[in-house]
């Protein structure tokens, strides 16, 4: 088990741009100082006059793998409801645990595929961990809109959307404060560019019980 250490904050800023690749298609790029940062994860939640509304979709069964001791991805987002499976593609035994609040959940010892999912039916930010080996650590980011991804290894992201107002946020793991949300009406007239100034929390290994309390099992 790691030390219960202070985190170290590190000052950085992120930018994300959007354009207009189509009337219902905005996509844009994220960035840490200058490069490219993977893992944010991008929604748009659909709005009527100021309000969220939400829509009906039936989410699939998805995967979130276990390799070379690490969760892979690192960031899964997901409609609320949707079935998770982990694979352990490890040629040693896993333990696979949360404590955060939106889903509490344990898969003792393991190789292989469980033959049961795990269900996230609540929003919120899920934190992974291994009680095996430590340093393990995901996330999984469960969300009631049905419009979202999360930005590649170049930082890139891309979402279509129907025409109408929507409010657009932002969200990293490592993210010490909550990232602002902005108000968008597709098609978009103009293109899009966020400076967002962050501080990034570097990570002690510790797992998602000790995390939870510094924020990184919190709500969105």
């Amino acid at each position: 088990m790691a030390n219960r250490l202070s985190p170290v904050f590190l000052a950085s800023c992120v930018a994300a741009t959007a354009i207009q690749a189509k009337a219902d298609s905005i996509s844009g790029t994220v960035e840490n100082a200058g490069i490219p940062l993977a893992n944010v994860v991008i929604t748009a939640t659909p709005t009527v006059n100021g309000k969220s509304i939400s829509a009906n979709v039936n989410p699939i069964p998805i995967k979130l793998d276990q390799k070379g001791k690490e969760f892979v991805p690192h960031v899964l987002a997901i409609k609320v409801g949707t079935p998770v499976y982990f694979p352990n593609s490890d040629d040693i035994q896993h333990h696979v645990y949360s404590f955060s609040q939106a889903k509490r959940f344990e898969i003792k010892l393991y190789k292989g595929t469980p033959s049961a999912p795990v269900i996230f039916n609540q929003p919120g930010v899920v934190a992974l961990g291994c009680n095996i080996h430590d340093w393990m650590l995901g996330f999984v980011f469960v969300t009631e809109t049905p419009h979202f991804t999360t930005s590649d290894n170049s930082g890139y992201w891309t979402l279509e959307l129907p025409g109408g107002d929507y409010q657009l946020s932002l969200w990293h793991p490592d993210a010490a404060v909550e990232l602002p949300k902005q108000t968008l009406h597709v098609p978009l007239e103009h293109s899009l560019h966020h400076i967002i100034e962050l501080k990034i929390r570097r990570r002690s290994g510790k797992p998602p019980d000790t995390l939870q309390a510094q924020g990184y099992s919190d709500g969105f």
